[in-house]
Parts: structure tokens; C-alpha cells; sequence
């Protein structure tokens, strides 16, 4: 069996971070049937303002079967974040999947506020705490989700724990300089049947057993392990298959350049892209004059769900999902996006040292 993959990101060793920051965290959300309302569906993190909460946000409202969570780790500067999506192919058995993503992600949020020593916790051992969880919660019956899940501290080190990103999937991109940097790659059993956490419920089990067949079930425990660095001024994008059916890592990389070029957080100079100074102010509570995007991050996760959820809209407009199908089924006349949920987490990696904050 294929194995999905987590991957560790680390901070560029040639490049040591300065005055380190936690990652800058924003986000936005859609579910599929509703308009995107770009004043009240996002969110944007303060570790500083979480500290006094009870509950951290796990971005259930509005967000369909889609799911998401941003938390601080322990009482420290560490910060842990991902996106879940739940699998819908179990509404068949009667099953919402929702109720899976969303529990995946209170979880991961509970136990990463709740952790003692966050310099030992992994975004392995948070994910499969979290699935163990959900397997026990008796509140849910069944159903299954794919995840991204990231732990990120002050000292630059970002670790990712991903399953998985294909058609279908969560998954995430790194973009640095006007370029995207890397984008992970997709994982699937078949064609749009994802690598998926899952509770089977025992009647499905059993049935599946009398056809001989088994329902898809993965854990964390099979997962590969890859490193990358992150470097001041880089753009990471987690996301579910909202995003990714229907906008490619380019179409996103567009997105992303129009507004870190816009605002001069990357800047052209005779050397090529550099990091503009105001970085560390834009990213900031209140970086940027709006009412409720009001930092860089935020208004970029709010611009790649605005975009995604046109694109899932516009029959004329073939996004991957759509060249997927004509590759695997070229008889079959499908056009335009795919309707569908949509969660985004976008982190800036900020060094204070080189960016004026």
C-alpha cells in the first residue's frame, strides 16, 4: 500500500533566523450552497489574545463538512494549525463526515493547548492523539476525513503532518520570492477516492466482509516522512479540495504574488524578488486598513477562497478536477469546476530582525 506522506519543515540551515516569530496565521471558509460572506467567514489568530481563551477556534461555523483548527501549543510561543476534510462519499451510507472533520480538528486544537511540553510535541503524535480521540468519541458513529496539519514554534521550525493532498484531498503549498517553492503531491487509492482517517461503522464492516470487500480505512501510522525549510517571507497555503480541484498551484501562486507585490511584502530590486521591510507590520493585527481582513495573511486566505469558490462555480472554466476526469475518463463531458466546501489556512514565516517589526 502507498504510503501518505508527513513532512517536516525546518528552517533554512544557511539562514538562521535572527528574532524568530511564530508563524502568522489567517484564514477563511466557505461551504458549498452558501454565499461567501468575505466580512464574517474568516478568522484571524492572535497567540498572544488565545492565551486567555478557555476553547481555541476550530472554524465550525459555515463551513460545511470541511473543517479547520488554530491553536497555541501549551502555554508557549508554538502554534499548531491545519485544515481536515471530510470524505463525502460516506453520505451514501447515511453517514455525515462532518462530524468526523470536525471532531478530527477540536481535538487537534484540545490537545495542542493542552500539551505540557511543546518542544517534544510532533504534528505526528498530535494527529494520531487526535484520531484516537475521534475513534472514541462516542458522538461519532462513523465517517472519515483527509488532513494537513502543521506545528510551528518561535525558533523557525515548521513541522507538517499531511494526509493527504490529491484531487479530493487537503494538502498544502509553499510559495517564496514570486515562485512557488513546493507543492505536495497527490495521494489517492483511485481516482478521487482519497487516503483517508475513517470509522467504519460495524454493520458496513460486516456487509463489506459478506462481498468481499473492504472500506477504505488509513492511520497516521503509515506515513513517510520528508524535510523542507521555510525562510523569512514565505507564503504557505493549507487547504482541502475546495481549493485544489479548482485552482492550480500556479493560479494560486498569481493570487498570492498580487497581493505580497501589492502591499511590497516582496519587492523587485536589481537582485530579483527580496522581502520588503514592512513585512512583520503587515502580518500584524491591524497591518492592513480593513475591517476585518485586516493583516496579510487573513486577507490572502479570504482572497484564495473567494477565488476557489468562483472558479467551483463557472462552467467555463476547467479547473484540475476537470482535466483530471478528461484524462482518466476522456468519454465523459465534464466542464467547469466542482462545487464544493472550502477551508483556508494561510501562514506567513516572519523573521522581526529583517522585517522591521
Amino acid at each position: 500500500m502507498p504510503q501518505a506522506n508527513f513532512i517536516n519543515v525546518v528552517k533554512s540551515l544557511d539562514a538562521p533566523f535572527q528574532n524568530p516569530r511564530p508563524p502568522e496565521i489567517g484564514s477563511a471558509f466557505s461551504a458549498k450552497g452558501r454565499k461567501f460572506n468575505t466580512r464574517q467567514d474568516l478568522f484571524s489568530f492572535d497567540l498572544s489574545r488565545q492565551s486567555s481563551e478557555k476553547q481555541p477556534f476550530t472554524g465550525r461555523p459555515a463551513s460545511g463538512q470541511d473543517a479547520f483548527f488554530i491553536s497555541g501549543i501549551g502555554g508557549g510561543n508554538s502554534v499548531a494549525f491545519g485544515v481536515a476534510d471530510g470524505v463525502g462519499g460516506w453520505d451514501a451510507s447515511g453517514i455525515d463526515s462532518a462530524d468526523f472533520s470536525h471532531a478530527l480538528c477540536r481535538y487537534l486544537a484540545k490537545n495542542a493547548k493542552e500539551n505540557s511540553e511543546e518542544q517534544r510535541l510532533g504534528a505526528r503524535d498530535l494527529l494520531s492523539q487526535a484520531f484516537t480521540d475521534v475513534v472514541a468519541d462516542q458522538k461519532i458513529s462513523g465517517g472519515g476525513s483527509t488532513a494537513c496539519v502543521a506545528v510551528g514554534n518561535s525558533t523557525g521550525h515548521l513541522e507538517i503532518a499531511k494526509r493527504t493532498r490529491s484531487l479530493g484531498d487537503s494538502g498544502f503549498a509553499q510559495f517564496r520570492l514570486n515562485a512557488v517553492h513546493y507543492d505536495s503531491n497527490p495521494q489517492t487509492h483511485a481516482f478521487n477516492t482519497p487516503y483517508q482517517l475513517s470509522i467504519i461503522p460495524p454493520k458496513i464492516l460486516a456487509r463489506s466482509r459478506v462481498f468481499g470487500s473492504m472500506p477504505l480505512r488509513d492511520f497516521p501510522r503509515d506515513a513517510s516522512v520528508t524535510d523542507h525549510e521555510v525562510r523569512h517571507g514565505d507564503v504557505l497555503v493549507f487547504a482541502t479540495d475546495g481549493v485544489w480541484d479548482n485552482l492550480s498551484s500556479n493560479e494560486l501562486l498569481q493570487i498570492v504574488s498580487r497581493y505580497m507585490t501589492g502591499f511590497q511584502a516582496w519587492q523587485a530590486s536589481d537582485q530579483g524578488t527580496v522581502i520588503g521591510k514592512e513585512l512583520g507590520q503587515l502580518t500584524e493585527e491591524g497591518g492592513i486598513p480593513k475591517e476585518k481582513e485586516n493583516s496579510l495573511q487573513t486577507l490572502l486566505a479570504v482572497a484564495i477562497t473567494g477565488e476557489a469558490k468562483a472558479a467551483s462555480q463557472n462552467p467555463r472554466r476547467d479547473g484540475p478536477f476537470a482535466k483530471e476526469v478528461h484524462k482518466f475518463y476522456p468519454h465523459e463531458d465534464f466542464h467547469g469546476g466542482k462545487v464544493d466546501d472550502i477551508c483556508v489556512v494561510v501562514a506567513i514565516v516572519v523573521d522581526a530582525a529583517e522585517s522591521g517589526a
